[in-house]
């Protein structure tokens, strides 16, 4: 059988989808690289985004491995690390930068930046210091089997994202990292990515998407 080496259409089946010349152009960030995270840096990558920062300063344990997808060879290494060698082998064109640290946001630049943290508190920081700054701001939430995915495109997106960022107290679907899934992860990441593809075709971007797989209930608004 024949090995194909050659990679220039790596992209042809989504180029009507996710446009060549923007993506081009294209630079993310995200910050937290764990179930949402991992996710949504891997499908980044397989679509063709040049230049990625990986931000997270936790490293792989034994109980991520189930509901983040990291491989038993990745327990111990930090987690930038191994979602690098991650999106380096599905795209050998990427420029993959990490940062295991907590998020500078007077070193963040401009571009796509996803929020994959799992604290209310630390969202309202990051997007308080650089969300407003980023061209397309993309926050994924889990719990369990329920997601939230909420983009920030414009000032009246800006302010409603402002209202849905409560209390601890007031969380009532629970912690992020208190039960988790693979496959919730994987929706969310994907959730995520689909709006970073609207957005680069100039369609109009769902300001708030939420599903709970158990019951099947969609929202968006």
């Amino acid at each position: 059988m024949e090995t194909v080496t050659n990679v220039d259409n790596r992209d042809i089946r989504q180029r009507e989808l996710v446009p060549p010349d923007k993506l081009s152009e294209m630079r993310a960030t995200v910050v937290g690289v764990g179930a949402i995270g991992r996710q949504a840096a891997i499908q980044l990558a397989a679509i063709g985004v040049p230049k990625l920062l990986l931000v997270d300063f936790d490293r792989v344990a034994p109980e991520n491995l189930a509901p983040q997808g990291f491989s038993e060879s990745d327990l111990g290494k930090l987690k930038v690390d191994a979602v690098a060698d991650m999106c380096r082998s599905i795209n050998g064109s990427i420029e993959v930068t990490t940062a295991p640290r907590k998020f500078m946001s007077m070193q963040f630049t401009g571009g796509v930046l996803m929020c994959c943290v799992d604290s209310i508190a630390v969202r309202e920081s990051i997007f308080n210091t650089a969300g407003r700054r980023a061209d397309l701001f993309v926050d994924g939430r889990m719990s369990a089997e329920y997601l939230r995915v909420l983009t920030v495109g414009d000032t009246q997106s800006a302010e409603y994202y402002q209202t849905t960022l409560f209390a601890a107290s007031e969380a009532y679907r629970g912690s992020c990292t208190g039960k988790s899934t693979i496959y919730c992860a994987n929706i969310a990441a994907g959730m995520m990515v689909a709006q970073v593809a609207k957005w680069l075709r100039g369609c109009d971007i769902d300001k708030d998407v939420d599903l709970n797989l158990l019951t099947n209930e969609i929202g968006a608004k």
